[in-house]
């Protein structure tokens, strides 16, 4: 049975180089704009204006200068890893499934997010899409589809601002009519040869036989026909996640079902985690929650903060947003766990609440010390055991 929602998402900035600039210099949105060096360079990105006048990548400047006399050329001045990261970072505000691909590309997976329909993940993923506008003046596209194949062709049909979705189960009919050089794998030599035996659209190639196939394709033929029916079980994977990150769970003897006593539980392992996590000179972005039934079946929901932190108390009013997310309260749970990614060097403090923030580090530094060893001296107010009603 095909997955009941579409939530892998392909984020494919619209002329990233380009937008950068111009969020610098709006005055020139609308032109033939182009990022490059003057002497013997090439384009590196150009606006969809000056696309439309023969301008490409990696297009000689000279020559470009030539198709389009009045092009306005640009050098590079915008900070594109800054921007890059801080748009990222916008996606790991929904999600910390986000696979940074490269400067402007990506996916995120919103299995975690608790969307329930169709409708809920398109308004979601369109919020997004205004927000990093709104917030850095970077047009994107999306494309939403059950894997990632589909969702990065989705991604470029419609470019600039481009939102195009694929139902559950459609993908062999979304990619049919499409141009055969859209499949992944086929470069523009192959292209060529293949439109020369005929081979036009992705649809085409169901139209010949295996000895044919072999012989335009190689011995990958079949994979070529895999792809072309849309299927795609690459996870979305985090670099982060890769890199490190801390966990910590607990099984109860018996099922619990009293949300107090799992969340008491859950921020018991942040307050475990947090202080091996300051030890290593580290910061955290991602939490994530996991539960698990008494029939094994699990959910899991996780979100990011805007930055990282080495603090418990940014992660305490999460924590109660995730667990209700993922925990359907009518059942209760076998198990519980918490996981801390998005790992980051320390030294790095939040503008806005730096004060509080040093203060409450001297502090946690100070239980840190307190609490070292196997005895714990100090607890915090929701580690405290609660007395029985009526008591």
């Amino acid at each position: 049975m095909p997955p009941a929602l579409s939530t892998i998402v392909h984020l494919d900035a619209d002329a990233f180089f380009v937008s950068v600039e111009l969020a610098l210099q709006p005055h020139l949105r609308g032109k033939k704009v182009a990022v490059g060096g003057r002497e013997r360079g090439i384009i590196a990105s150009a606006s969809y204006e000056a696309r439309a006048c023969g301008v490409y990548t990696p297009m000689p400047t000279s020559r470009a200068l030539l198709v389009c006399p009045d092009l306005i050329l640009l050098p590079h001045q915008g900070n594109y890893g800054e921007v890059s990261r801080r748009m990222f970072d916008l996606c790991e505000t929904l999600t910390p499934y986000v696979e940074r691909n490269s400067i402007d590309e990506g996916y995120l997976d919103l299995s975690p997010c608790g969307l329930t329909s169709a409708e809920a993940v398109e308004r979601t993923v369109r919020d997004l899409q205004q927000r990093i506008w709104d917030e850095l003046q970077i047009p994107v596209s999306f494309g939403i589809a059950t894997n990632k194949l589909v969702s990065q062709i989705a991604s470029k049909l419609r470019k600039p601002r481009g939102f195009v979705v694929v139902a559950p189960g459609a993908e062999a009919a979304f990619l049919a009519p499409l141009d055969i050089g859209k499949l992944p794998g086929v470069g523009t030599k192959t292209e060529t040869e293949l439109q020369a035996r005929g081979i036009h659209k992705i649809s085409d190639l169901f139209t010949r036989n295996e000895r044919e196939l072999e012989s335009l394709l190689g011995r990958d033929w079949r994979n070529f026909l895999v792809l072309a029916r849309g299927i795609d079980e690459r996870p979305v994977t985090t670099e982060r996640e890769d890199a490190k990150s801390y966990s910590q769970q607990e099984t109860f003897v018996n099922d619990v079902g009293d949300v107090a006593a799992v969340e008491r539980t859950a921020k018991g392992m942040i307050d475990s985690l947090m202080p091996t996590i300051r030890a290593d000179g580290k910061r955290v972005r991602t939490l994530t929650v996991k539960v698990r039934y008494g029939d094994f079946t699990q959910e899991t929901a996780g979100r990011s903060l805007p930055e990282a932190s080495d603090l418990e108390q940014p992660f305490y009013p999460l924590l109660t947003v995730l667990l209700k997310q993922a925990w359907t309260q009518s059942r209760s749970l076998r198990l519980v766990s918490v996981r801390f990614s998005g790992v980051e060097e320390g030294g790095r403090q939040m503008d806005l609440f730096a004060e509080t923030d040093e203060k409450r580090r001297k502090l946690a530094a100070v239980l840190d010390q307190m609490n070292q060893g196997k005895t714990v001296r100090v607890q915090r107010g929701h580690q405290l055991p609660t007395k029985p009603s009526g008591g």
